[in-house]
């Protein structure tokens, strides 16, 4: 008997799925009606020779029902937290959303990034709490020089320690610390005490470059602008060279680029000339490349200071640099996915 019941009871245990039917079964088996409730009733019926023993077999059999319900109880308990869990879980999705887009400014540094690296350049970068020594000296430009007044300077701890004026000062670092033959560009945030308005800003971004080999020529830095000019601008850009005089360079040079606001008939943000002045470059000046320890006989290169943000401006249309640090977040077309190197 004891051993049919329970046969009878593990089999309707196997088909139990939920704790709605454990319910169900737990009382047809233990419930004040139940099967096992009505055999210890039925001991009384027995002959008193036989209640003994059959009391004892009852309580067996009610312990050990017992003892399946509750395991049963226990796994069916647990497969249901498991599963409000997992119902309950949010599906991560690891594709890119589908909204924002990166500030025109760090879009065109890895647009230039991208053009210089596959020319074969490094890309660099410097301290923006600079010496005076590195942003001027070594550049060519002493204590006492005139053109220092080029430059509003914003001093730390005068006269040592300032924001750099330029990224030229990571010109300097790098010509003292590595061998040539390199080459390498630095982008990066500069700062000079200017009146703001649609085409200047205190806080100004610039992309240097550098070339330091055996033998190299203006040529090769026209050459360099142009391939860059067509590739930001397209093939049907208008450029110009003019002589500029830069300390750190001999000669000097500075491309112009036709206004992209007025196509050269003169408007404000050009100052009414029809070109919008893109940077300053030139052949490095001997006396660089001495006060950095390389040989100026065996050594030559070029370097080119590009103003970043005219050129975001000229790519993206955007006809006022204020609103490139304002917050302004509409900014459009849509930019893609790009890896910034």
């Amino acid at each position: 008997m004891e051993k049919d019941l329970i046969n009878k009871l593990k089999e309707k245990l196997k088909k139990t799925n939920s704790l709605e039917d454990y319910r169900v079964v737990f009382k047809q088996y233990l419930g004040s009606k139940g099967i096992i409730k009505g055999l210890l009733k039925s001991i009384g019926n027995l002959e008193p020779s036989k209640r003994k023993q059959a009391a004892i077999q009852a309580q067996k059999i009610q312990a050990k029902a017992l003892e399946l319900l509750k395991t049963k109880e226990k796994t069916l308990k647990k497969q249901f937290k498991q599963k409000a869990l997992k119902q309950q879980a949010e599906k991560l999705s690891f594709k890119k959303p589908d909204i924002g887009h990166f500030h025109p400014i760090s879009q065109t540094v890895a647009d230039l990034n991208e053009f210089f690296i596959k020319m074969g350049y490094s890309v660099m970068d410097g301290p923006e709490i600079e010496e005076d020594k590195y942003c001027f000296q070594r550049l060519n430009v002493p204590l006492n020089h005139p053109a220092r007044d080029m430059q509003d300077t914003l001093y730390v701890e005068e006269p040592d320690f300032l924001l750099r004026t330029q990224t030229s000062s990571i010109e300097a670092r790098a010509l003292e610390q590595f061998n040539p033959p390199f080459k390498f560009v630095s982008p990066g945030r500069a700062y000079r005490n200017e009146k703001v308005n649609k085409s200047n800003h205190f806080v100004l971004h610039q992309y240097q470059g550098v070339v330091v080999q055996k033998k190299v020529s203006l040529k090769d830095l026209f050459g360099t602008f142009t391939a860059l000019f067509k590739k930001m601008y397209g093939k049907d850009v208008v450029v110009r060279y003019r002589n500029k005089y830069y300390p750190e360079v001999e000669p000097g040079v500075g491309p112009d680029m036709q206004c992209f606001n007025c196509k050269g008939k003169g408007c404000a943000l050009c100052k009414g000339v029809g070109w919008i002045e893109m940077g300053g470059a030139g052949i490095i000046h001997p006396k660089v490349m001495k006060m950095s320890g390389i040989d100026a006989k065996k050594w030559m290169g070029f370097a080119f200071g590009l103003g970043l943000d005219r050129w975001v401006m000229a790519k993206y249309n955007i006809k006022d640099i204020r609103t490139l640090l304002g917050g302004y977040l509409a900014y459009q077309p849509k930019i893609g996915e790009v890896s910034i190197r």
